[in-house]
């Protein structure tokens, strides 16, 4: 098994995690140093990506490319890093070796597939979001999870009392994973694959979209485009459904850098959203938006 380590700078390191995730749809293994973010991807001689679309994945924001060789039961070391994490005193996420919480809502999210267990700083803001308006009595309806990875966060609203929760993600392995998530949770997603840059499902009053900046921004545009059509205006042309989209009254962003919440905030702003909070964690951030 190799491991292959893409370190870039901090300021470029979202944009080299959305092309590298093109690259590599299982996923990859994010840690930070000083001055540099490294993105690790594992896998067997002659499955990894080469070396050239590395560098034109990472582009400027490149400082290094490093492949090693792991041992064998590095699957089962991994169990060792991967520990249980309480989100806002109600949500226990773990592993399926991981013991319970009776004083929690249990959530188990197995690695492996390396789309997300709860640990990031991106999925943590969406998790406490997500509880907030929980707390607040509105998990109630439905709700949209774009971008689910591995499903946590369509699970954990399920959880909440959410329904029905649907979920969308550009890749196969993702979606399996999801479902295979869902079903050692007990709970009913319905998941379909689709790419998010090129279209968008119709949209539950909730949504929640764990992404990087340039799919976020897309996505804004989509749903100015969906308005404009939808108030008789002349506008691009767009694969979305002919019946304009439903603009959701609830969306959390997440997956940005500090520095680009006030562009994500002011491209909703046509949509008929607007920023109620944001939150930074690091060098993540988060916003929730609501229909004005």
């Amino acid at each position: 098994m190799i491991r292959l380590a893409v370190r870039c700078t901090p300021e470029q390191a979202e944009v080299v995690l959305a092309e590298l995730t093109v690259l590599a749809p299982n996923g990859v293994e994010e840690e930070e140093g000083p001055g540099y973010v490294e993105y690790a991807i594992y896998g067997g001689e002659g499955e990894l990506p080469e070396l050239g679309e590395i560098e034109v994945a990472a582009g400027d924001g490149l400082v290094e490319v490093v492949a090693t060789e792991v041992p064998d039961d590095w699957a089962d070391r991994w169990q060792d890093f991967h520990k249980p994490l309480l989100v806002g005193e109600r949500l226990w996420l773990r592993p399926s070796w991981g013991e319970p919480r009776e004083d929690a809502i249990d959530v188990v999210v197995d690695p492996g597939r390396a789309f997300g267990t709860g640990a990031h700083p991106t999925t943590r803001l969406c998790l406490e979001y997500l509880l907030e308006l929980s707390e607040a009595g509105e998990a109630t309806g439905p709700l949209t999870d774009l971008g689910t990875g591995s499903g946590v966060l369509a699970i954990a609203a399920a959880k909440l009392g959410w329904e029905p929760v649907c979920g969308y993600d550009h890749e196969e392995p993702a979606i399996d994973a999801a479902k295979e998530n869902a079903a050692a949770n007990g709970v009913e997603l319905q998941l379909e694959r689709m790419n998010l840059r090129q279209q968008l499902p119709e949209l539950s009053p909730t949504v929640v979209a764990n992404m990087t900046f340039p799919i976020l921004r897309e996505i804004a545009g989509r749903l100015e485009q969906e308005g404009s059509r939808g108030r008789g205006r002349r506008s691009l042309p767009t694969v979305a459904p002919e019946a304009p989209l439903p603009t959701p009254s609830t969306l959390i962003l997440s997956g940005l850098l500090p520095t680009e919440l006030d562009e994500i905030a002011t491209a909703f702003v046509p949509s008929g959203l607007a920023e109620a909070d944001r939150r930074i964690d690091g060098d993540w951030a988060a916003l929730l938006l609501r229909s004005a």
